[in-house]
C-alpha cells in the first residue's frame, strides 16, 4: 500500500530504482465493472465463449485497464505531487486472463531536467504467471525538485 504523506522528489531518484510492484486478480467481476467505467462493452472482455471463439483462451483486461495498472504504478512511486506526463505506447503480447493475477513493475531508465522540468523515464511492463503480458514500454513523469 502506498504512502501517502511521504512525497517523493526529483533529487530521491536514481537510475536502476525499482517501483514497486503492483498486482491485480484479474476477475469476472473487476472486468465486467472495468468495461462498465470504460465503456468497453465488447464481449471478449467479459464473455468466456465470445473471447474463446476470436482466439483468446479466456476473457481478458483490455488496454484501459491495464493502463491504468501502469499509472497505478507510476502514482504510488511518484506520490501525489507528482504528474504522469506520458504513458507507452505499449504493446499487448499474451492475453490478461480472468483468473490469473497480473504484475506491474517498473524501472527508472532515465532522469533529467527540460526548461525547469524534473523528468524521470520509467521503462514499466506487466507479467503474468506465463510471462511478460505487455510492454515494456515508457512513462514520463515530472517531480518536484527538493
Amino acid at each position: 500500500m502506498a504512502d501517502w504523506t511521504r512525497q517523493r522528489t526529483w533529487d530521491d531518484v536514481n537510475e536502476g530504482d525499482e517501483l514497486d510492484p503492483v498486482e491485480i486478480p484479474i476477475t469476472v467481476h473487476r472486468l465486467v465493472v472495468e468495461a462498465g467505467a470504460n465503456r468497453d462493452f465488447a464481449q471478449i472482455h467479459h464473455n468466456t465463449e465470445v473471447a474463446q471463439a476470436q482466439g483468446a483462451p479466456e476473457m481478458y483486461a483490455n488496454n484501459v485497464f491495464i493502463q491504468g495498472w501502469w499509472e497505478r504504478c507510476a502514482r504510488e512511486f511518484i506520490g501525489l505531487d507528482g504528474r504522469i506526463r506520458k504513458v507507452g505506447p505499449f504493446r499487448m503480447k499474451i492475453f490478461n486472463v480472468v483468473g490469473e493475477t497480473s504484475t506491474t513493475k517498473g524501472r527508472v531508465t532515465r532522469k533529467w531536467e527540460d526548461g525547469g522540468d524534473h523528468l524521470v523515464e520509467i521503462e514499466m511492463w506487466t507479467e503474468t504467471p506465463k510471462g511478460v503480458s505487455v510492454g515494456p514500454g515508457p512513462v514520463v513523469v515530472s517531480l518536484p525538485k527538493t
